[in-house]
């Protein structure tokens, strides 16, 4: 390779990691560069494994010894050399965070300049009588005091420190000197000088003792003295303690109504993960687990005799429950017979929530009692919970875990912060309410804000800071996430866009930028605006490097490199680099070709449309908009529709929730609909995720897919085995006999880094190989059992191409386009596409009924246009057999080989949730939806 000028190129020299043929390769600085290839050929191992993986060992090699103590030792990957190497940054497909507390709003920092915002030029109201919260005297804190009733003995407390770290003696030693001699130090009392030093790492309350009283009418000279002395040196603030009680008292806000007095506002008490600002009840998580009637009575058809109220059961005749029930009924005058949704609505609400201000008769006999008696009724649900507090059996409150859903707090009602906080406003809205606006209405809300010329003076900086974060977002297609959401509830492509959004925040210059696949997730219709974004970062003088297969981002960028010209063993080599047009007019170049319109996916023209159906009405969860929906049995159907538009909300969150309770009685709530029809036409509903297969190294596509215990089987049977008497259980390397017990099976072993993620290093007693000597001297063809996991899918069909059993599965794998994984494969290695296809595989191993309803959401996150070839044939050929398919997707191939299109909007967010168009590829090509028209255009071309 000729070497280019580092200052102008990244030079690559002998990259061997994992597939990589020790290829040379020089790629173009501050530019917008693109690897694309086939799954498999080596794309990740290029950007991620090798240049990333060199930056950040450079990086850590730049610390101290100290710091590098605490990162470990970062392998050099398997390269020659690297020069030109910028500081690299990876914005991964990966959720930001699992953490109930982490919200869209605290990842992009936008919550903070909100919290900033609210604590300068909010308005105060009271939480109680929604008055005004003004300046409180000294004249109306003594009168309060002296309303306390006589004799009451009180404690006068100046509040100098509250929740701050610090040892505090320079302040200590100042009181002391004022003559002060008792201090409360987190809630003891001390006398002064303090002989014990606090601990600074440890946050602590101070408050001074000024005086302690009796209330009586002699004390009004002496209390107004020390309320002056309080205020004084607490800075308005003053603390009062009766019989264990506190009260708050404050100089300059308060509500004379009600005489409650306030904080001055400060940003920590509108942060829902601070004790100052969190909801008492829920601790700022804005949900509690809470009986949900729903789950208590599932079926609403049912009657009581049939067993419609889950906890008490069928026929409540007999015992406590069914003296209670027969009672009520005949108190209430209803039948046992009638259906649930056809009882008067106050018999449901007393029977679930019970009568406690009236006592009924209840006739009770069982073996030790007979007789009458009065008692109040609890109801179910009361009951419920009181012994779901009181019981210590596990299992009992795991059973009653089953009637239970995490609601909204019934105290914040969701908005996470105490009842104070939530009572300041901005044009009448506190920061929960604001923070469930979508990006796009937040930017409207922010930009009309009427402030006075004093508070828009303190405001402009802070706006300014939001704004350009909410455009950021906006930028890339985000417009519809609401600041509140959840950081573990957006999907991989969403939580890497936010990440972006916030590196070009940053404002970095010279930095190395590696992003995988960020158009997943996106419609055709956004792809503009993230492709501009990824210039926009080049052109502050950036390097862009990006995974990727959409045909327009490669089309836009500055240079893509081809890798392939397969997968596995047969990629890792350059197939061809340079501009777009090069990789146009390049002929060994399968993406080339794809780009030139030479090769494409044509359009589907049977569209043989089912005439029966599955239907769902009244689908009005999250955005929908009351949406009926009509799927054709048997046939492959796409959702469709802008980000944001209801798709997951629709199949994922409402249908498939549903079904899995009409199939498997599964505890799955699906979101609100009216009914659902047409489930004879199947027997099972399986929802192929993009979740891993295992959540540890242990878990693997062999494990996943069953062919492993047919292979383990294999190996008990060879005549060694039989002599030395092993059984299937001993090629295991979950349970104890053959495996290594130094990893116990694991071939790595992990190493807790406390404040950063686990890491795992390889065994040193097996070396990897997961088995004890014993174990891999037995051969199969002159292949250990580990052997045998380290063969990729491809090798291992050609190996076992004499057991039928183990063949099948494998071909259900290459079918899927995995016949470059090995089989043993790690599941933490595995991208969220290659999960999904295993499992698919994994579906299309078992016989079939033809009947089944198979849902995939994205499932060509990860694949080049020839594997979308290989994928479109597997699930056509499923709904050839009678199944129906149905398929949440963006990609242009994947929507236009559809026989059946449903596409929602017409925009995202609250704009959302509509059925816009539904009908053949060519139907929706003729409608004026965004879908519709970027499916014209493909006619055309």
């Amino acid at each position: 390779m000729k070497k280019n000028n580092s200052n102008n190129f990244i030079n690559i020299y002998g990259a061997r990691e994992n597939n990589l043929k020790n290829i040379n390769v020089s790629i173009p600085r501050n530019k917008f560069v693109v690897i694309t290839g086939m799954s498999g050929s080596g794309k990740s191992s290029l950007a991620y494994n090798t240049i990333y993986a060199e930056g950040q060992r450079r990086y850590v090699e730049s610390l101290s010894a100290y710091a590098r103590q605490f990162l470990g030792i970062m392998d050099k990957p398997d390269v020659d050399n690297i020069d030109g190497l910028s500081p690299a940054i990876s914005i991964e497909q990966k959720v930001t965070s699992r953490n109930p507390r982490s919200t869209v709003g605290t990842i992009t920092e936008i919550h903070d300049y909100l919290r900033l915002l609210y604590a300068r030029v909010g308005k105060q109201d009271c939480y109680k009588c929604q008055g005004p919260v003004q300046k409180q005297t000294i004249q109306n804190i003594i009168d309060i005091i002296m309303n306390f009733e006589e004799g009451s003995k009180i404690y006068i407390m100046s509040p100098v420190v509250k929740g701050r770290k610090g040892q505090f003696k320079e302040l200590l030693s100042s009181i002391a000197s004022q003559g002060f001699v008792r201090v409360l130090i987190n809630d003891k009392e001390y006398n002064l000088p303090l002989k014990k030093e606090l601990h600074k790492n440890k946050k602590h309350n101070i408050d001074v003792i000024i005086d302690r009283l009796k209330i009586n009418n002699k004390i009004q000279e002496r209390l107004t003295a020390s309320v002056e002395l309080a205020l004084k040196l607490g800075n308005g603030l003053m603390k009062l303690d009766l019989n264990g009680k506190n009260y708050l008292f404050n100089e300059n806000y308060s509500c004379s109504k009600c005489d409650i007095s306030f904080e001055q506002l400060e940003p920590r008490m509108f942060s829902f993960n601070s004790p100052f600002g969190a909801c008492a009840k829920c601790s700022g998580l804005g949900t509690e687990m809470s009986m949900d009637a729903d789950l208590i009575v599932p079926d609403k058809t049912k009657s009581i005799l049939k067993g419609c109220i889950v906890p008490i059961g069928e026929q409540p005749r007999g015992g406590w429950w069914g003296s209670i029930m027969k009672n009520l009924a005949r108190e209430y005058q209803f039948s046992f017979t009638t259906p649930w949704n056809s009882l008067n609505e106050t018999v449901k609400t007393i029977i679930l929530y019970g009568i406690n201000n009236k006592k009924i008769t209840i006739n009770y006999k069982s073996s030790k009692f007979q007789g009458e008696y009065k008692t109040s009724f609890e109801g179910v649900i009361p009951n419920l919970q009181r012994r779901y507090s009181q019981t210590n059996s596990r299992k009992m409150r795991e059973w009653i875990e089953k009637f239970m859903a995490i609601l909204p707090c019934s105290q914040c009602n969701g908005g996470r912060l105490n009842q104070s906080n939530l009572a300041v406003r901005i044009d009448n809205l506190n920061i929960a309410e604001i923070s469930e606006k979508t990006i796009y209405e937040l930017q409207i809300f922010i930009k009309n804000i009427k402030f006075s010329k004093k508070e828009k003076s303190i405001a402009k900086p802070i706006l300014k800071e939001i704004l350009a974060r909410l455009s950021f977002l906006n930028n890339v297609g985000l417009d519809y996430l609401t600041l509140s959401r959840k950081a573990g509830t957006l999907s991989g492509g969403e939580s890497q866009r936010i990440k972006l959004a916030t590196q070009i925040g940053s404002q970095l210059v010279g930095v190395l930028y590696i992003l995988d696949e960020p158009t997943i997730g996106l419609h055709q219709r956004d792809n503009k605006k993230l492709i501009e974004t990824l210039k926009g970062l080049r052109d502050l003088g950036n390097t862009v490097i990006v995974v990727e297969h959409d045909k327009e981002t490669m089309l836009e960028s500055d240079y893509i490199i081809d890798i392939g010209p397969g997968a596995g063993d047969n990629g890792g080599r350059i197939i061809a680099q340079g501009k777009p047009i090069d990789i146009i007019k390049n002929k060994k170049s399968i993406t080339g070709q794809f780009l030139s319109g030479k090769q494409k996916i044509l359009f589907n023209n049977k569209n043989q449309i089912s005439e029966k159906y599955l239907e769902i009405n009244g689908a009005e969860g999250n955005n929908l908009k009351n949406i009926n929906l009509k799927l054709p049995i048997g046939n492959f159907i796409c959702i469709t529709g802008v980000s944001g538009s209801g798709k997951s909300s629709l199949i994922n969150q409402t249908l498939y929730p549903a079904l899995a309770k009409e199939f498997n009685k599964s505890n799955l709530k699906p979101l609100k609909y009216k009914s659902l029809s047409g489930v004879l036409y199947l027997d099972k509903a399986i929802n192929i995720d993009q979740s891993p297969i295992g959540k540890t190294p242990r878990s693997n596509p062999a494990t996943y897919t069953g062919l492993f215990t047919h292979v383990r089987e294999l190996f008990s049977q060879l005549p060694e085995s039989k002599v030395r008497g092993y059984k299937p259980g001993r090629f295991s390397f979950n349970v104890k006999g053959g495996r290594c017990e130094a990893c116990q099976g694991c071939g790595l072993i992990k190493i807790e880094m406390h404040f950063l993620p686990d890491m795992y290093i390889q065994c040193d007693d097996c070396k990897g190989a997961r088995y004890n000597r014993d174990t891999l001297e037995i051969l199969y063809r002159g292949k250990t059992i580990t052997d045998i996991l380290e063969m990729s899918v491809k090798n291992a069909i050609e190996f076992f191409k004499a057991h039928h059993q183990i063949k099948r599965k494998l071909d259900t794998l290459i079918q899927v386009g995995l016949g470059y994984i090995k089989l043993g494969q790690q599941a933490t290695t595995l991208s969220g596409g290659e999960a999904q296809r295993i499992k698919l595989s994994a579906e299309l191993s078992k016989i079939g009924t033809g009947r089944t309803l198979y849902i995939l959401d994205e499932p060509t996150t990860g694949l080049h246009f020839e594997d979308v070839k290989m994928l479109l044939n597997v699930l056509h050929n499923l709904a050839e057999r009678g199944n129906t398919v149905i398929v949440i997707e963006h990609n242009l191939d994947v929507i236009k080989t559809a026989d059946w299109i449903i596409d929602l909007g017409p925009e995202g967010g609250d704009k959302g949730g509509q059925l816009i168009a539904e009908g053949t590829p060519k139907q929706i090509s003729r409608q004026k939806t965004h879908t519709g028209q970027f499916l014209l255009k493909e006619i055309k071309e």
